[in-house]
């Protein structure tokens, strides 16, 4: 057998030297010098013969069928070993190897990493594809660089890899791990640059299906150069991860402080129920005690009276009746004595009786108390679960407008059964809470689980899969208190062994039922027997009153009833998925005599595959007793400080109770020095901002107290609160037990405080100790709860950066100047009433002064602080947020439960371009300011969170729409940076998107005279109607439509009657509104407003119709400016009989009526330019005009120039732009007829124009003596009687040398240019083309009625006329264009 063992291993090592090209004979005689042999498929059952070669570094074995590691105890030069594709099943037989440094096992059986230890030089170790469970055995592998554990069973990391510091690759694809905090495991490694968890070539992990997988990595290591095969090592990737990440924590962060202020508010309610129950006992109690006082005194007065007259009657020996009546007193006085001791008696029967109830009521308080934070407590640790997953576990707390919130309500209700409770003495239950859980990673293993068991089960009918899915609530040990810990960990990682578990079923199933009372009732008999066994006289209800349940998802599967002799295990019932045993099993005591029948409902599951049972809902609800609570109510006096305790130094008994002392270390601290003798002190019934350590501290400063509270002060009692107070300083040894040295902030998922977070790294490992610098060597300093009165001994802490001081008894923030490089600093829970001393404090990011006594934030405070970022300072007493003005860096304030009330304090935040999240609830202002939300998004448009609350875009809109176009005082007020408004005199706001005004109080804006709101969106005058004294106006370029708001719409006209309205130039438009319907519109019966305004400009505003402006109601109007509407006719200007200058340039007016102006007028200036005017009559009662602009109209005939007889006073005209003006005789005539005209067209009129106009008018007449009347052709009406010819049709013209001057080198007759022209001019279009007007004028001749040379040779009399005249409209042109940029401007 030897011998042929010896052949078979002769023939392996031939056949390996011939796969290696050596010769066995040689190698065999002489041995053989190789470093690397290999051997593939075939031909090397086991590892023989390497004793040959020994300078071997280089063995490669794969796909042969070896089953150990062995021979390789002579390799002892071996450096790279691969046994790839095997069967080996065990690590071992490398021992010997020390040298190895690369090791290749991947493709084998290996379930265990073992026998590594010595193998210290290793670098590289593969062993994927193996069916490896846990990551051990690698502790001593300090050199290890490149570790592939893929292909395996593994499903956590742990802290397996700590000690692989130079680990750099790590390659765990295609394993079960399914949890982020795993992975957070990894951060350790500080060489780690490639990772890999979703390799191609393997299985996805669980994790890696997971929202934000790749967000988590990069952001914990931040290092990695390829992640998952791909390269990270771009500076956008990191950076995009890392932002990721601070807005998460920036989110929870604000939903945790959100959670605490709802838990704040619900103790604060709490307190004040409290109080108000408390009202009666103690009012009870004060009058007792002041009546016990009197009657004290009056007893200490018949003693000494008594004693007085016995002393009296033994020294004298004369009686008299006097004396006589005087000992009957006194025999008296023993009956009256007994009387008030027995009243002393009762009262302080009463007083205790009442002292009875305080207690109850504060014993129930503290219950309440308990049971909110626990249930708020709760949320906290979800949150932050949430976080540390990145959403992965999301939860959400419901409402009754959910649907899953009702349906988890009527569960509970449907199994609850009174009958199974009457004997706790429960009528019902309440649901206080709902919260919905969503664990995506339990969810994905219960849907795989599910869905494979109905792939093997092969069942497609719906209905069947629907009665397998159940909704159960989960059993939890009775014995054993529902912990916050506990249930995380159940909605974490499911259900897995409980470590708290006393139940022996717990390891074999997860134990579920569908009845409240299987649950619940093993807890409330365990509770009472546990108070029972305690002999505690509390209320026994309120021991379990308050509940919790967890509501699973439960997928039942094959399920059978439990027998009744066999336990339920999984060895006994092998081929069922779950077991359920009847209620008639479980609690049959209970089931005697019931009336109903949910006992034949009731059942309690068994579930054996954890997977397949869901957490989805927890439920916090409370039974309904019939317990009845007495009322109490209580009364107290209004001392709120001592200051007034000054040189008190002989005072021994003190009362101050019944008062309003809140801050207890300012009050010690006055009593201590002024009340040096104080022997008995009682401050019961104030409202102690630390009530708790309260007794403890005033015992321990005030050393001659005997009794405190009517309380006597034991030796014990003050050797305590002496030792108390000495452990509140700030020592060295302090120092040390509470600080730490790390350099960088570790990359966790956390928003708790910095120095919480290292410190309580620090307690893991080595502690600090004291030597040359050690002070020089903290950064991080957590001192909460200290019960500290003062900051000392940070002089030397130059290198602090993370400090927390929260829940301590600080009044100042003093000893901090020397910690300059500072970076966050916690100070909650303290008696801080001002933020002082942090101005050096630069590099601070972060700052939280909750819960203190804060009343206000000092200017400058913030200035230099360019790094801060989050600034707590809720639940204080702050009145204003100027403070803040110029912290330009801060991205979250958390102010909420302050006194913050006025706008303005709002405004101070506009600055602050990056503030993301702000909360403010609590504060008066909420109250206060209607729409107080929108008003805040709409003022500080950059949050995206408010009252942690996430801002939608709706929300957005609907405050743009509420408060965008409102001008307000507080606006006034932040531009100006005061509310000082009655020295304003001028009120300059455009281009504003302005839609109301809403001046409060408008008393204040008494001294305003000038107001320009041009270029916004109002519709009205709106509030500018109440401003007393405005005497200038301007409101060009909005969407004026009447003085006051209009209250309805026209809803009796139909669609195209408003359509036409719009469109006046219509016909049909003209007619919209009837002479009937005007006069009901009419405004005369309104009352005047506005009494002051004589300069209104509404320009450029699309004005209809002026009657429905009101503007008759402005009885103090002088000048109107109405230029660029599209009014259509001049009405409702009647009362305004002070009228100056009337504007209305640019419309759409046709003519002038009998109401247009008042009667008589004193209209002094009237500009009609750029309208459709075609005749100039009803100008009668315009007996004081002397300046008319009539430009640009459509005035043809010539008689209607002469209507301007009427206005004998008219000083200035302009009518150029007419057709009249073709015609160059106009001008003569106006001269000639209007004797006070000195100005027309712009050009002045002069005594040579005047002669002129005369000679011409007389040619004219001459010539029409000499005509021929000739009655076949009709005259054409002009005043000049000329007959009127036909028409001559110009087929050429040849013009003077002056004309063609005029007309220019490119000019062409034809009657599309005077059509283009006239276009232009009744659009209002100024053009600025003169050759256009040399055309115009130079070209009037050519079209008169009869062509003659005399006129045409008259070059001297027209064209110096024409030149004039065309300087002036150019200028006219010009300036007008200039006027209207001028206006919009």
């Amino acid at each position: 057998m030897i011998e042929s063992e010896n052949l078979n291993q002769e023939e392996i090592i031939e056949e390996l030297c011939l796969c290696n090209g050596l010769s066995y004979e040689m190698v065999r005689q002489e041995g053989s010098d190789t470093s690397k042999l290999e051997m593939f498929f075939s031909g090397y059952p086991r590892i023989v013969g390497l004793s040959l070669f020994p300078n071997l570094t280089s063995l490669t074995i794969v796909a042969q069928d070896i089953k150990e590691i062995s021979g390789l105890e002579t390799c002892l030069q071996l450096k790279e070993l691969w046994i790839t594709e095997c069967c080996i099943e065990k690590i071992e037989g490398l021992q010997e190897c020390r040298n190895l440094e690369k090791l290749y096992l991947y493709f084998n059986k290996i379930s265990k990493i073992e026998n590594l230890e010595k193998l210290i030089k290793l670098k590289v170790l593969w062993l994927n594809h193996n069916t490896i469970k846990n990551i051990e055995g690698l502790q001593t592998l300090k050199n290890l660089k490149d570790l592939n554990l893929a292909g395996n069973l593994i499903n956590s990391i742990g802290r397996c890899l700590d000690p692989n510091e130079q680990l750099e690759r790590l390659n765990l694809s295609g394993n079960q791990i399914c949890c982020f905090k795993e992975l957070t495991n990894l951060t350790r490694l500080p060489c780690l640059k490639d990772l890999c968890l979703n390799d191609p070539q393997y299985k996805t992990n669980p994790v890696c299906l997971l929202c934000n997988y790749s967000i988590h990595i990069l952001y914990h290591l931040p290092c990695l150069q390829r992640f998952d095969t791909l390269d990270v090592s771009a500076k956008q990737i990191k950076e995009l991860a890392d932002t990721t990440a601070m807005k998460k924590i920036m989110y929870y962060n604000m939903r945790i402080k959100t959670v605490q202020r709802h838990l704040s508010e619900d103790l604060e309610k709490l307190n004040d129920q409290k109080c108000k129950l408390q009202k009666l006992p103690e009012e009870r109690i004060k009058l007792f005690s002041f009546v016990k006082k009197t009657l004290e005194r009056e007893l200490a007065e018949l003693k000494c009276l008594g004693k007085g007259h016995s002393d009296g009657s033994n020294n004298s020996k004369v009686t008299d009746p006097e004396t006589s009546k005087s000992s009957e007193t006194v025999t008296g006085e023993p009956s009256l004595q007994q009387k008030i001791l027995t009243k002393l008696n009762a009262l302080n029967e009463r007083v205790t009786f009442w002292n009875k109830k305080l207690d109850e009521i504060e014993a129930i308080y503290h219950t309440e108390v308990k049971q909110k934070k626990k249930s708020h407590g709760l949320l906290i640790p979800l949150l932050l679960t949430e976080l540390e997953t990145v959403g992965n576990f999301h939860f959400e707390e419901g409402t009754q407008s959910d649907d899953w919130f009702n349906f988890c309500y009527e569960l509970i209700l449907s199994r609850f059964c009174a009958w199974d409770f009457r004997i706790y003495g429960i009528t019902g239950v309440k649901v206080k809470r709902v919260i919905k859980v969503n664990n995506r990673i339990l969810r994905l293993k219960f849907e795989e689980k599910f869905q494979k068991f109905l792939e093997n089960e092969d069942m497609h009918d719906s209905e069947s899969h629907r009665r397998m899915l159940e909704c159960l609530f989960y059993v939890f040990d009775p014995e054993v208190t529902v912990k916050k810990e506990h249930l995380l960990q159940i909605l974490e990682k499911g259900f897995k062994e409980s470590e708290t578990s006393k139940l022996p079923l717990k390891k074999e199933a997860v134990i579920l039922c569908n009845s409240l009372s299987i649950s619940e009732c093993p807890r409330i008999e365990f509770l009472q027997q546990k108070h029972k066994d305690e002999k505690k006289h509390s209320l026994k209800r309120e021991l379990f009153r308050h509940g919790i349940l967890l509501i699973t998802k439960v997928f039942l599967g094959q399920s059978v009833q439990a027998h009744e002799k066999e336990s339920v295990s999984q060895s006994n019932y092998p081929l069922v998925d779950s077991v359920f045993i009847p209620q008639k099993y479980l609690l049959n005591s209970v089931m005697e005599q019931r009336n109903c029948d949910c006992s034949a409902r009731q059942y309690k599951w068994f579930v054996f595959d954890h997977d397949l049972v869901l957490p989805e809902y927890v439920v916090e609800f409370e039974y309904m007793t019939m317990y009845n609570l007495e009322y109490l109510d209580a009364s107290h006096n209004h001392v709120i400080t001592l200051e007034g305790f000054k040189g008190l130094m002989k005072l021994k008994h003190l009362d101050l109770s019944w008062n309003q002392l809140k801050k207890s270390g300012d009050e010690i601290n006055t009593l201590c020095k002024h009340t040096a003798s104080l022997l008995t002190l009682n401050i019961q019934h104030n409202p102690w901002q630390k009530p708790a350590t309260l007794r403890r501290t005033v015992i321990g400063r005030l050393k001659t107290l005997t009794h405190l509270n009517g309380i006597f002060i034991s030796e014990e009692e003050a050797t305590a609160a002496m030792k108390f107070i000495a452990g509140t300083r700030m020592t060295q040894l302090s120092l040390l037990r509470h600080s730490s040295t790390k350099e960088e902030r570790p990359r966790i998922l956390s928003i708790w405080p910095s120095a919480k977070i290292l410190t309580q790294i620090s307690k893991l490992g080595a502690h600090l100790h004291p030597n040359g610098n050690w002070y020089l060597k903290i950064t991080a300093l957590n001192l909460d709860g200290q019960h500290l009165f003062k900051i000392t001994n940070l002089e030397k802490l130059e290198n602090l950066k993370w400090a927390s001081f929260s829940n301590n008894n600080l009044t100042k923030m003093e000893g901090l100047e020397s910690c300059i490089n500072l970076e966050e600093l916690i100070l909650d829970g303290n008696c801080i009433s001002k933020i002082e001393g942090i101005s050096k404090m630069t590099k601070l990011t972060r700052l939280s002064i909750n819960n203190n006594l804060l009343t206000g934030l000092e200017q400058h405070t913030f200035d230099n602080m360019l790094h801060l970022h989050s600034l707590s300072l809720e639940n204080n007493r702050i009145t204003s947020l100027s403070g803040l003005q110029k912290s330009f860096t801060l991205v979250e304030l958390y102010i909420s439960n302050n006194y913050i009330a006025v706008n303005q304090e709002i405004y101070n935040l506009k600055g602050l371009c990056n503030l993301v999240i702000l909360d403010t609830c609590g504060n008066i202002i909420v109250w206060n300011q209607e729409n107080y939300r929108l008003f805040v998004i709409f003022h500080l448009p950059e949050l995206k969170a408010l009252d942690g609350i996430p801002i939608e875009p709706p929300e957005a809109e609907s405050a743009k729409d509420l408060f965008g176009g409102r001008l307000t005082s507080d606006m006034i007020a932040e531009q100006q940076g005061h509310s000082n408004f009655t020295q304003m005199q001028e009120l300059n706001w455009t281009s504003s998107y302005i839609r109301t005004v809403d001046l409060i109080p408008v008393d204040q804006f008494r001294n305003v005279c000038n107001v320009n709101l041009q270029n916004n969106n109002l519709t009205s005058f709106s509030g500018l109607i109440y401003l007393p004294n405005v005497k200038v106006l301007c409101l060009n370029y909005n969407h004026i439509e009447s003085i006051t708001p209009r209250l309805k719409p026209q809803t009796h006209l139909t669609n195209r009657q408003l359509l036409y309205q719009k469109v006046p130039s219509s016909g049909y438009g003209q007619q919209g509104i009837s002479k009937t319907n005007r006069d009901t519109m009419s405004t005369e019966n309104l009352p005047p407003i506005m009494h002051s305004l004589e300069v209104l400009h509404l320009g450029y505003n699309g004005i209809c119709n002026l009657i429905q402006l009101q503007l008759n109601r402005l009885r103090n109007l002088k000048f109107l400016f109405l230029q660029g509407n599209e009014i259509s006719e001049v009405e409702g200007l009647d009362n305004l009989v002070v009228l100056k200058e009337l504007v209305v340039d640019h419309n759409r007016i046709r003519a002038l009526n009998d109401s247009a102006f008042a009667k008589p007028s004193s209209l002094l200036a009237l500009h009609l330019e750029e309208n459709r005017l075609r005749e100039l009559g009803k100008l009668q009662s315009l007996v004081k005009l002397e300046k008319l602009f009539l430009g640009y109209n459509k005035i043809q005939d010539i008689t209607e120039l002469e209507k301007l007889d009427v206005i004998s006073s008219l000083r200035e005209l302009t009518v150029y732009g007419n057709p009249v003006c073709r015609k160059m005789l106009h001008r003569h005539m106006l001269i000639f007829r209007l004797p006070n005209l000195q100005m027309l067209d712009k050009i002045p009129v002069n005594s040579d124009d005047r002669e002129k106009a005369e000679f011409h008018l007389a040619e004219l007449q001459a010539k029409k003596n000499s005509l021929i009347p000739v009655t076949n052709f009709p005259m054409d009406g002009r005043s000049f009687g000329q007959v009127k010819t036909p028409p001559i049709k110009i087929t050429n013209l040849i013009l003077p040398g002056g004309l063609s001057h005029y007309m220019g080198s490119d000019i062409t007759l034809s009657p599309e240019v005077e059509v283009s022209d006239r276009k232009n001019r009744n659009a209002g279009i100024l053009t600025n083309n003169p050759r256009s007007i040399h055309a115009e004028i130079a070209f009037q001749p050519s079209r008169g009625i009869s062509i003659s040379t005399s006129l045409l040779s008259h070059q001297n009399i027209v064209s110096p006329t024409a030149q004039i005249y065309q300087s002036n409209q150019d200028e006219k042109r010009i300036s007008g264009s200039n006027f209207l940029r001028s206006n919009r401007m």
